[in-house]
């Protein structure tokens, strides 16, 4: 079994900064890449931020500049580092990791629970 455990969310004022935190745990041989997402209310889901496992980066352009994706060592926790926090960044942010389980012969797509994230003075 492979679990997904965020921390970091919160309310934060404008211009403020969080820190988000994804550990990732179980029976795992690979992780191929991990990411952020977030859904913010009446809007789809859409990528944040995403790390690949030769540490290549993407970001979406709303949030270039302002917030940066890192990962650990062993490469199982995923960071997210929000700074210069705008009222529209405020949703729920989802970790995701592309993981090859033991016993699998595929990656398979995992998430995270949701962490609320609100921006607001």
């Amino acid at each position: 079994q492979v679990q997904l455990v965020e921390s970091g969310g919160g309310l934060v004022q404008p211009g403020g900064s969080l820190r988000l935190s994804c550990a990732a745990s179980g029976s795992i041989v690979s992780i191929r890449s991990l990411g952020w997402y977030r859904q913010a209310p009446g809007k789809e889901r859409e990528l944040v931020a995403g790390i690949s496992s030769g540490g290549t980066t993407n970001y979406a352009d709303s949030v270039k500049g302002r917030f940066t994706i890192s990962r650990d060592n062993a490469k199982t926790t995923v960071y997210l580092q929000m700074n210069s926090l705008k009222p529209e960044d405020t949703a729920v942010y989802y970790c995701n990791a592309q993981i090859l389980r033991t016993g699998r012969p595929v990656y398979t797509d995992y998430w995270g629970q949701g962490t609320q994230v609100t921006v607001s003075s």
